[in-house]
């Protein structure tokens, strides 16, 4: 389906009709759901002159806005437009240099939905600004120079986007016009890129040849110039696209703060993370095991009949419970994994990269936990392959174990995007090193394993007590380690050593 616009003037769009200024458009019968998009690739692939381009086409860009375009444009081009970049790159450094450096975020919408869409620099060494833009998208426009063809850093932002859980691509094969709109061309990036995206396990694919300067398929369509192109245009593919849903897992409440006003008050402070809840329903706080009852959800202003994804609540439930902040309180049929050792992808970030058996700050949610990080291989943006690794340098995509000493809570970030997800904290300079995605809770359990040429035990806490006042212990404190554990983990630590 078309935006309003298009009835209205006619198509393609003259240079001087584009460059005038528009009027606000009535909207009416939209989708209430913003799709969340960002426009992710290389560097000098026109990304934010793509978003200019939309937000212009669709009446976005107030009067005055398009009155300081025209202005900070200096000199128009041959089409007599303004420089449309100019409307996301707002950095000085970004005018001077003229790329993107910072995520900018701007809102448009057409006669159908309401988009959120963010520009991601192209830049390597500002891949995680790209890495953060991803982490709540929807969809992915990739955008590809037709006359370069894929580069190294469009298939990482490729397989970073896939891996933060999106699974719609456009591909958006720009300054086709640069190129004579050759369709072999366009066929030929098009087909590689979809080896690409299966390979990634992407199969929401839609390929689109156009010109971000010219707009030429992005709002209106370009069959003047491409008659053998009888696709969707780029604003017709994102009304269609679908809102990734946030309800696959059970109810999730990361407890941020403990709320206790007086004595005839307690409850339980945080965002719900997932699922939804309802006075009455049954609960387990995690990780200490215990199961209670909701009785009230207060919000600000109000107190609430149930509380859904997104929502900030206090929750009170029925009996005391020791709760604190970094605990998640869980639908008692649903619950997230637990354990001690979880698989996980990891996007390094820093110049030092991830060093291995360092210890870190793993922080997911409001709970922050001491881990050691094992790299086991590092993606390989040429072939595509897993290739072994020790270390993960800046910029890498790997995989990598997670050893905690402490009980973790996770879903997989393929599940919940929330609970599934955590960054890495370097304890020495409090840098983020690292953004993460929890694939699952290792295998591989065992109540015994050795750290630093020690022997760590994991035990119930009645046994570690014992073993702790015996005289074997006392003469090899240096050598072994104890950590107590509760009863539900020490059962999961020993059904894995019988497996």
């Amino acid at each position: 389906m078309t935006v309003s616009a298009v009835a209205a003037a006619p198509a393609p769009l003259s240079a001087a009709h584009a460059a005038a200024p528009h009027a606000e458009p009535v909207h009416a019968g939209r989708d209430t759901r913003p799709l969340r998009l960002i426009t992710c690739g290389s560097v000098d692939d026109g990304k934010s002159t793509l978003i200019g381009r939309l937000l212009w086409d669709t009446k976005a860009v107030k009067e005055d806005q398009a009155a300081t375009l025209h202005r900070d444009s200096g000199k128009q081009n041959d089409l007599g437009l303004p420089d449309f970049a100019l409307l996301l790159d707002g950095l000085q450094a970004e005018r001077e240099q003229g790329i993107t450096i910072d995520v900018a975020y701007r809102y448009f919408a057409t006669d159908k939905r309401s988009f959120i869409v963010a520009d991601t620099p192209g830049h390597e060494q500002y891949t995680r600004n790209m890495a953060t833009g991803a982490s709540t998208a929807d969809l992915a426009i990739l955008l590809v120079d037709a006359r370069v063809g894929m580069l190294e850093q469009t298939r990482r932002h490729a397989t970073i986007a896939s891996l933060m859980g999106i699974k719609q691509f456009v591909l958006a094969v720009n300054k086709i016009d640069l190129t004579g709109y050759d369709r072999a061309r366009f066929d030929q990036i098009s087909h590689e890129f979809r080896e690409l995206a299966l390979s990634l396990g992407v199969r929401q694919i839609t390929a689109i040849p156009v010109s971000a300067l010219k707009g030429e398929n992005v709002v209106y369509d370009g069959k003047a110039s491409m008659p053998w192109y009888d696709g969707q245009t780029l604003v017709e593919v994102l009304e269609l696209a679908t809102v990734r849903s946030s309800q696959t897992v059970g109810f999730r409440l990361p407890v941020q703060r403990v709320s206790r006003p007086g004595e005839s008050f307690r409850g339980y402070q945080g965002t719900v993370a997932g699922g939804s809840v309802k006075p009455g329903d049954s609960v387990i706080i995690l990780p200490s095991g215990m199961v209670a009852n909701v009785t009230k959800i207060v919000t600000f202003d109000l107190v609430r009949n149930a509380a859904v994804a997104g929502d900030a609540i206090t929750l009170v439930l029925d009996r005391q419970v020791d709760v604190s902040r970094g605990d998640m309180i869980v639908s008692i049929d649903s619950q997230p994994q637990t354990g001690l050792a979880f698989d996980a992808h990891l996007v390094a970030l820093q110049s030092d990269g991830i060093q291995p058996s360092k210890r870190y700050w793993l922080k997911s949610g409001s709970r922050r936990q001491r881990v050691t990080v094992e790299p086991a291989s590092q993606l390989d943006l040429k072939s595509g392959k897993w290739n072994p690794a020790q270390s993960l340098p800046m910029n890498a995509i790997g995989k990598v174990h997670l050893a905690f000493d402490e009980q973790a809570i996770f879903d997989s970030y393929e599940q919940n995007r929330t609970t599934g997800a955590f960054i890495l904290i370097d304890p020495d300079t409090n840098n983020t090193v690292a953004g993460g995605m929890i694939t699952g809770r290792r295998s591989s359990l065992s109540g015994i394993h050795t750290e630093d040429s020690r022997v760590i035990l994991s035990l119930p806490a009645d046994l570690a007590d014992q073993l702790l006042a015996s005289e074997l212990f006392a003469s090899r404190r240096e050598e072994i380690e104890l950590r107590r554990v509760n009863a539900g983990r020490a059962a999961e630590i020993f059904d894995g050593i019988d497996g």
